[in-house]
């Protein structure tokens, strides 16, 4: 058959016996450090299943060369972050809760396939760490109020006790959750001004690593917030004796290991928030933020 002007005619779409069959690309997801999407620096990588065993994706698996590039990476970020106003911290931490509403359906999929649980129970989850992301942001100018104070004293002067940040934290994420859970130990320690290396759910990576992809596109400087995926048991004893890690979250770490780790962290005096301390399921409140402050008391001469 031609075309009115002599030309072959285009073959119909519905007369051809030709079916194609797509192939998914399968994503190797990388770590996340200084505002970086490095590979880890031994280039191995494991695969991560959902909740049948199916394939889902290839994680990096980090080494204590890339814990110590992140912590690196934390304390340069340390200075700029800690220094900037408690006002543009929440408003920087904000806005990755606009962009993680904006992926909202992404999340809830991955999430979906990470834990195995139903389309609403995925939607709550997601609902909730957004939610919870927006509350530790709105603390950020508020807590100086809460945890600082004008001390009465009897002489010429004023004292005044103000709340500083700890430094760099290591944070091991529950197992459990995979987004959830991570949002609730991270958040908390950034807003203060305290820069922190995460180390995700060792089965359940891939929404905190989704994550680390919202930051890098947010305002959130490079270095702040530093996500390590790979083996708990590996990567946690690096982290827990590191001399320049101010404090460590040992939520996502259980039993003996837990243990190991705080005797490591005792090594330069760490602070210490172990398994079940503070109860990341409940309701957010200051338990967390508090942990990683110090307070820095100031005498100033009256009347001069």
């Amino acid at each position: 058959m031609e075309s009115p002007r002599g030309l072959p005619a285009e073959p119909s779409p519905r007369t051809s016996t030709v079916t194609a069959s797509r192939i998914a690309v399968r994503k190797t997801y990388k770590l996340y450090i200084g505002g970086m999407f490095p590979r880890s620096e031994s280039g191995r990588s494991y695969v991560v299943t959902d909740h049948k065993g199916g394939f889902l994706a290839n994680a990096a698996l980090a080494s204590r060369k890339d814990a110590r590039d992140a912590v690196t990476a934390a304390r340069k970020a340390f200075g700029g972050w800690s220094a900037a106003t408690a006002y543009n911290r929440g408003q920087v931490l904000y806005r990755v809760a606009e962009l993680l509403e904006g992926r909202r359906a992404q999340f809830i999929a991955e999430t979906r396939n990470a834990e195995g649980i139903g389309a609403r129970q995925a939607e709550t989850t997601v609902d909730a760490a957004i939610d919870r992301w927006v509350w530790y942001a709105g603390w950020a100018d508020k807590l100086a109020q809460v945890r600082g104070a004008a001390n009465p004293v009897a002489g010429p002067y004023f004292n005044f006790s103000l709340p500083e940040p700890t430094g760099v934290v290591a944070v091991i994420a529950p197992q459990a959750s995979s987004l959830l859970g991570f949002v609730s130990v991270v958040a908390p320690a950034v807003v203060s001004g305290n820069t922190v290396v995460a180390l995700a759910s060792e089965c359940r990576p891939l929404p905190a690593v989704s994550l680390s992809e919202v930051l890098a596109t947010s305002d959130v400087p490079g270095g702040v917030i530093n996500v390590l995926t790979g083996r708990t048991a590996e990567i946690t004893p690096w982290l827990a004796s590191h001399m320049d890690v101010n404090a460590v979250d040992l939520c996502g770490a259980s039993g003996p290991l837990a243990d190991d780790l705080a005797v490591a962290a005792a090594e330069n005096l760490k602070r210490v928030v172990k398994p079940g301390d503070k109860d990341w399921t409940l309701a957010p409140g200051l338990e967390r933020m508090l942990a990683y402050l110090e307070t820095k008391t100031v005498w100033h001469p009256a009347g001069t």
